[in-house]
């Protein structure tokens, strides 16, 4: 088999593995049983070669994986829980075609709060903050950008080691942990048992979570090219408007350094994203591995070319 890609996100109770033209979830029920729901997809790029240019591709990256990532986690919430969580959900009013999943309508819905909230609390609130900081740190457009990014990163840190100290929080982690030992296997080209993705390492150079300490930083040099002058509306929505080249210079950094990591500059310049993924990740038992295994197999199983009516799409 040619070389391929293999991404991943932990959800709960299970890991989804996403390859070339396929995507996998993987779960595990309270009855200990691992449920699989996996489907072929088409690549924007074949669609649509513009999407295959750099930066473009980096921002679409981050959208479709918002998408999917999303549609993840609602599979996963539901197959994680009891008989008796789901009656109570249905008696609640909850929509049980599906097995309660969400409507196209409710995505959409649970789309836009997730970015507007990432929105509002890493891009927004830094500006206003800084903007009450003016009379201190003066009108220096440099030092402005500079004090409003600082923020941006220390909200972004605060937010992670916040939600890190949740318990419930701390199993998608470890699932996240077994998620990026299987893919380094996959990469090794080792045969994937328990025991040979146990050994790997749970810091992976191309994690979103280092995407995303990218993106900080990147929109540091950014938002520093917009006019100091302007009002701060502004400022706010020129924020919103660069967000996808932000996203797609962050891709493209991420996908070099990932293929250079053996440089000794490159590990000093990915040394943050992997230090700060020891709070996003935890070491995983094999239960949690197990089920990483088999989200990366179906997945791959799918990608080479595996059909079948019973396909959940």
């Amino acid at each position: 088999m040619d070389k391929i890609h293999v991404g991943g996100q932990a959800v709960i109770e299970g890991v989804m593995m996403r390859a070339p033209r396929s995507v996998a979830i993987a779960v595990r029920r309270p009855d200990n049983e691992i449920v699989v729901r996996k489907e072929l997809i088409v690549p924007l790029s074949e669609r649509f070669p513009i999407v295959k240019l750099p930066i473009i591709r980096g921002a679409v990256a981050l959208f479709t994986s918002l998408i999917i990532g999303i549609k993840a986690l609602n599979f996963s919430a539901n197959e994680a829980m009891t008989e008796d969580e789901k009656e109570k959900e249905k008696k609640k009013g909850g929509d049980t075609k599906g097995g309660g999943e969400l409507s196209s309508w409710a995505m959409a819905g649970t789309m836009s709060i997730a970015f507007g909230f990432g929105i509002c609390l890493f891009f927004l609130f830094p500006l206003y903050l800084t903007k009450l900081l003016t009379p201190v740190i003066g009108d220096n457009n440099i030092v402005f950008n500079l004090v409003d990014g600082v923020i941006r990163v220390v909200v972004f840190l605060a937010y992670i080691w916040v939600i890190s100290r949740m318990e419930d929080i701390q199993r998608v982690f470890q699932y996240h942990g077994a998620e990026h030992k299987s893919i380094f296997a996959f990469e090794d080209g080792v045969e994937l048992t328990v025991e040979n993705v146990r050994r790997y390492n749970r810091l992976h150079p191309r994690c979103g979570t280092s995407f995303l300490l990218i993106v900080m930083l990147v929109s540091i040099a950014v938002f520093s090219l917009i006019p100091k002058l302007w009002p701060f509306y502004l400022k706010a929505g020129s924020r919103i408007v660069l967000l996808p080249m932000i996203a797609g210079i962050s891709y493209e950094f991420l996908k070099w350094s990932a293929t250079n990591d053996s440089h000794p500059l490159v590990k000093m310049i990915i040394a943050p994203g992997l230090a700060l993924q020891r709070l996003t990740t935890r070491e995983p038992d094999d239960s949690q591995i197990e089920v990483a295994i088999r989200a990366m197999n179906e997945a791959l199983e799918v990608n080479a070319g595996y059909k079948d009516d019973r396909l959940v799409v």
